[in-house]
């Protein structure tokens, strides 16, 4: 029996709507549009490209795009003061620096320069912080998705055994605090796990961030698992993308899985914008988008 494939494209069309609903909403009950501002820095032609969708779906959600674009030689204090002026700002509300930065920079001096509350990424040592300590923060946008497609599945997490496959500060370990916070119990799983498949065996939810393409086969999978697979790799002679699970083998033996692409790639998008709307009713004492927060 084939697994149910979770539609990561349509429930961020979804996430995408209910967003643009609240932004109208604020329009006309209170005149405040959501802005959101993306620095870029440099000519890396995949992040000009996400950089364009960002500002294009932000419009379509009837939010305030604004794009701030400097070249590769900028200096890391001229970047600090476009930091410390859109922080000043009232029309922005989330600030996001497209990562990677040139060498000459400290992506974690930039980072921590962003005004916590406008940090829609998440990635803001305060930010860090309160989420490990389970208080109000701005949640990293990818594994957010992945949470909100384990709710929407699942329904409640709670009691659920997840095996998070990958430590990183963007999604493993925010994912795993996210996930324990809906109380399932959590396994961080990485590289030098020993006997990872049979960690990973034991799972009811695997969260696949690992960076390695296909990694995960259907022989690492309890049956009925759900799969979240967070990879995005390009391999060498062969079209497309893959994941970081093998989906071919892992679709025959999982309950539910996400696929590669039109998956939890969506998501992140979507969130960033769900997260945008949430810093604004924030900064102005509104009550929170329901359905859009951890």
């Amino acid at each position: 029996m084939s697994a149910t494939i979770i539609d990561g494209k349509a429930f961020a069309a979804r996430v995408r709507g209910q967003v643009a609903e609240h932004v109208a909403r604020l329009k006309a009950e209170h005149g405040i549009t959501p802005g959101l501002a993306v620095v870029l820095v440099g000519e890396d032609p995949a992040s000009q490209s996400y950089v364009r969708s960002k500002g294009k779906q932000t419009v379509e959600a009837g939010m305030n795009s604004f794009e701030r674009k400097l070249p590769a030689e900028t200096t890391e204090a001229e970047l600090l003061a476009v930091v410390k002026e859109l922080n000043e700002d009232p029309s922005v509300h989330g600030i996001l620096v497209q990562l990677p930065l040139p060498g000459q920079m400290s992506s974690d001096l930039v980072i921590n320069a962003i005004d916590p509350a406008k940090d829609v990424d998440g990635f803001h040592i305060s930010n860090v912080g309160l989420l490990g300590t389970g208080q109000k923060s701005m949640v990293p946008c990818t594994p957010l998705g992945c949470l909100m497609l384990l709710r929407d599945h699942h329904g409640s997490l709670s009691g659920m055994n997840a095996v998070v496959i990958g430590r990183s500060n963007i999604v493993g370990k925010p994912m795993a605090q996210l996930l324990l916070g809906d109380s399932c119990t959590v396994t961080i799983a990485h590289s030098r796990t020993k006997d990872l498949p049979e960690v990973v065996r034991r799972a009811d939810i695997v969260v696949a961030a690992v960076g390695r393409p296909e990694m995960v086969t259907g022989d690492w999978l309890k049956p009925g698992a759900t799969v979240i697979d967070v990879g995005i790799n390009r391999v060498e002679g062969r079209k497309g993308l893959v994941g970081d699970v093998d989906f071919a083998s892992a679709v025959e033996v999982a309950g539910a899985i996400t696929p590669v692409p039109g998956g939890v790639g969506p998501m992140t998008i979507a969130c960033l914008l769900a997260n945008t709307l949430t810093a604004c009713c924030r900064a102005n004492g509104l009550a929170e988008p329901e359905g859009l927060t951890a």
